[in-house]
C-alpha cells in the first residue's frame, strides 16, 4: 500500500486555512466594551437564577366544585380551563402498527392524522386520509345551565398502555380523578381498523341528559390521481342501514343532503381509499352531508368532497356509552373482506344486483389469483381471453344470425322494390318471409343483450379495482389511471389536455368490430323503428376515444384485447364453420314447411291487416 505524503500544495492549502482563521479570530475578537457588556450581563443571569431557587409560598389547591351550582361552575371554569375540565395541555399521541400511523391531539381528543404506510400519491408523496385540519370528529353536549359543550375545546390527557399486543390509547377530558369523558383508542397489529369507545363518568351533573349528545364528523376527501374529475367520480359517502341496505349520495351534485334512520357506518369514500366511521348500535337517525368541490379539471386542486355526519348519541342512565370503529385504509376487497361483522366490503362499488354479484364473486377473485403470479397488464389479457371464450357460443349465435340475414337480402329487397310505396304491406310481407326462413331480425340483438352483464361489470370492475393501482404495463405508467403519451398545450372540452393511446387502439377495435357487425345490418335502415347502424358505427369509437382517454388505461386495455380477439373470432367463424350455402338451403328448406304462428305473430299479423284493410277504406 502506498503510503500518503504531502505534497507542496497541501502545505499551501493548510497554510492559507491557518491564516484565515487567525484573520477571523482576530475580526470576531470583542472590544473592552463589549467585553464590560457581557460581564454585567452574565451577572443579571446569575441573580435571576438565584432567586428562582428560593422557596415560594405554597398555593392552595383548588377546592372541590359543587357541578350542580351554575355560579360554581363559572367560578370553576374561570379558575381552571373551558367548560369546567382541566387546564390545557397541547401535545399528540402516536398510536402506529404496520399499516397505519395515526395522531392523536390533546385538543378534541381526535385524530389530527392518518397516514398510510405502504402507499403513496401519483406524486409519491405519502398517503394521508386526514391531515392539515381536513377532518374534525366532536361530540357537543347540552349543559344544565342551558348552554353547548363543543369536544373540540376540551384539552384530553393521554395515557397509552399495552392490552396484549394492542396499543391503548385512554384520553379523558377530566373535570377530577373521578369524573371525566374518555375517547378510548385500541390499535391492533397489522390491521386499519381501530376499536373507538366514548365514555363519561360523573358527568351527570354537566350534561343535560334529557337531550341527545351530537356526535359530528368532518371531512375534505384529499386528492391523489392524476385525473381529479376521475377520481371524484368514485369519490362518494356511502352508508349501511342496519337492514343491509346501502345507500349513496350523490357523487356529481354540487349539494346533497339526506337524514336516515338506523345507519350502522357510514363510509367517506375517496376513491382507492376509505375513511369508515361504524357502529355496534346503529345511530337512530343521521344527517348526512356531500358537497362536490371540482368544477373542472385542474392540475391544483386538492379536495374533491366535503363530507358531514350528523348523529345522536342518548345517554344510558345519565352517562355516555357507546362503542364505535375507525377504518383509515384502502378501498380493497381483500382487506375489506376481513370485517365480515360490520359488512365494510359493501361499502365497494361493486355494481347493482347481478352486475356487482359478478363483479365481486368472479371477476374480483379470478384477476386476484391471475395477478398473484403474473403481471398485472398480462393478467388483464388472460382474463380477456377467458371472458372471449366463455362468450364465443353468443358470438356464434349472434354472427349466425347476420347470416341469415345476408342470405335472404335479395329477398327483401325485392319485397321492398315491389311494395316501396306501401310501407304496411312491406312490412307485412317481410314479416311473412322472415316467419316462412325461421329467421328472426331481433335474433342478433339477445346474445349481445345477454351479454351486457358481463360488460357492465367489467366497467364497474377496472375503476374500482385496488389492485391494479400503480401497476404498470408497457407505457401505462399506472393501470388504474390515464396512460398519457402525449401532453397538450391546450385543454379540449371533454377531452382533456392529454392523450391516451390504449383508448385510440381500442376505438380502432371498435370500429372494425362494428363495420364487421353492422354490415350486414345496414338493410334494415329503411324498415321502420331500427336504428341507423351506420351512425352507430360511427359514434361508437368516437365515444370511446373521447371518455376513456381519463379512464383507467386497465378498461381500455381490456376493450382494446376484447375486441380484437372477437375479431378474430369471428373471422374463424366466417371462414371455418359457418358456409353461406348450407344456410341458404337450409332456409329454403324452412320456406317448404308449415309454420305455425304463435301467439304474438297473430296478433302482429290481424292488427297490420286491420290497419291495411283501415287504410284502403279510408282511400274510398
Amino acid at each position: 500500500m502506498e503510503e500518503k505524503k504531502l505534497d507542496l500544495n497541501s502545505i499551501i492549502g493548510f497554510v492559507l486555512i491557518f491564516g484565515i482563521l487567525i484573520f477571523w479570530f482576530y475580526l470576531t475578537k470583542p472590544t473592552p466594551e463589549e467585553l464590560e457588556a457581557q460581564k454585567a450581563q452574565q451577572e443579571q443571569v446569575e441573580a435571576q437564577a438565584q432567586a428562582e431557587e428560593e422557596p415560594k409560598p405554597t398555593e392552595a389547591e383548588p377546592a372541590p366544585v359543587n357541578l350542580t351550582d351554575s355560579t360554581a361552575v363559572a367560578s370553576y371554569k374561570s379558575a381552571v380551563g373551558a367548560f369546567g375540565f382541566t387546564e390545557a395541555k397541547e401535545g399528540t399521541t402516536v398510536l402506529e402498527n404496520e399499516v397505519v400511523r395515526m395522531v392523536v391531539s390533546n385538543k378534541g381528543g381526535q385524530i389530527v392524522e392518518a397516514k398510510m404506510k405502504n402507499f403513496v400519491n401519483y406524486d409519491s408523496l405519502p398517503v394521508y386520509l386526514v391531515k392539515d385540519d381536513n377532518a374534525k370528529f366532536s361530540l357537543s353536549f347540552s349543559t344544565n345551565d342551558n348552554r353547548v359543550l363543543n369536544t373540540t375545546d376540551l384539552y384530553f390527557e393521554p395515557s397509552l398502555t399495552k392490552n396484549g399486543d394492542n396499543q391503548v390509547l385512554s384520553m379523558r377530558a377530566k373535570v377530577s380523578e373521578n369524573q371525566f369523558l374518555e375517547y378510548r383508542y385500541e390499535m391492533k397489529p397489522n390491521d386499519y381498523l381501530v376499536d373507538f369507545t366514548i365514555r363519561s363518568q360523573g358527568l351527570n351533573g354537566i350534561i343535560n341528559t334529557s337531550k341527545p349528545v351530537v356526535l359530528e364528523w368532518q371531512m375534505k376527501a384529499r386528492r391523489r390521481s392524476k385525473s381529479v374529475q376521475y377520481e371524484n367520480r368514485y369519490t362518494r359517502l356511502t352508508y349501511n342501514h342496519d337492514d343491509g341496505k346501502i345507500s349513496k349520495l350523490s357523487e356529481s351534485s354540487e349539494l346533497d343532503e339526506e337524514i336516515e334512520e338506523n345507519v350502522k357506518w357510514i363510509s367517506y369514500r375517496q376513491h382507492f381509499f376509505s375513511a369508515i366511521m361504524a357502529t355496534d348500535e346503529p345511530f337512530k337517525t343521521a344527517e348526512l352531508v356531500s358537497k362536490n368541490l371540482v368544477k373542472e379539471e385542474s392540475k391544483d386542486q386538492l379536495y374533491t368532497k366535503e363530507y358531514l355526519t350528523k348523529a345522536p348519541l342518548q345517554p344510558k342512565g345519565g352517562e355516555l356509552a357507546h362503542n364505535l370503529y375507525w377504518y383509515y385504509g384502502p378501498t380493497d376487497a381483500k382487506v375489506l373482506d376481513d370485517y365480515k361483522e360490520l359488512e365494510l366490503v359493501e361499502s365497494i362499488p361493486f355494481g347493482w344486483g347481478i352486475f356487482g354479484w359478478i363483479n365481486r364473486f368472479i371477476f374480483t377473485p379470478f384477476f386476484n389469483f391471475l395477478s398473484g403470479f403474473l403481471p398485472h397488464g398480462i393478467a388483464i389479457i388472460i382474463m380477456t381471453i377467458v371472458v372471449r371464450l366463455a362468450l364465443s357460443p353468443v358470438t356464434y349465435k349472434s354472427y349466425l344470425s347476420q347470416a341469415k340475414m345476408k342470405v335472404l337480402k335479395p329477398e327483401i329487397a325485392e319485397i321492398n322494390e315491389k311494395y316501396k310505396d306501401n310501407a304496411m304491406k312491406k312490412q307485412q310481407e317481410t314479416m311473412k318471409l322472415y316467419n316462412k326462413a325461421g329467421v328472426s331480425p331481433m335474433s342478433g340483438c339477445v346474445p349481445a343483450l345477454l351479454q351486457l352483464p358481463i360488460f357492465y361489470a367489467l366497467f364497474m370492475f377496472f375503476p374500482t379495482s385496488f389492485s391494479l393501482r400503480q401497476k404498470s404495463f408497457l407505457w401505462a405508467e399506472d393501470l388504474s389511471s390515464y396512460d398519457s403519451i402525449f401532453t397538450l398545450p391546450f385543454t379540449i372540452p371533454f377531452y382533456g389536455d392529454h392523450v391516451s393511446l390504449f383508448p385510440i387502439l381500442a376505438s380502432v377495435a371498435i370500429f372494425i368490430y362494428m363495420m364487421m357487425t353492422t354490415g350486414q345490418s345496414m338493410q334494415m335502415q329503411q324498415q321502420p323503428g331500427m336504428p341507423n347502424m351506420k351512425f352507430i358505427m360511427y359514434l361508437s369509437p368516437v365515444i370511446m376515444l373521447v371518455f376513456f382517454n381519463n379512464y383507467a388505461s386497465g378498461l381500455s386495455l381490456y376493450y382494446f384485447v376484447s375486441n380484437l380477439i372477437t375479431i378474430f373470432i369471428m373471422l374463424a367463424i366466417k371462414n371455418y364453420i359457418l358456409e353461406e350455402d348450407k344456410i341458404h338451403a337450409q332456409i329454403q328448406e324452412n320456406k317448404k314447411k308449415p309454420k305455425k304462428e304463435n301467439r304474438f305473430q297473430r296478433k302482429m299479423r290481424e292488427m297490420m291487416e286491420q290497419a291495411e284493410q283501415q287504410k284502403k277504406a279510408g282511400k274510398r
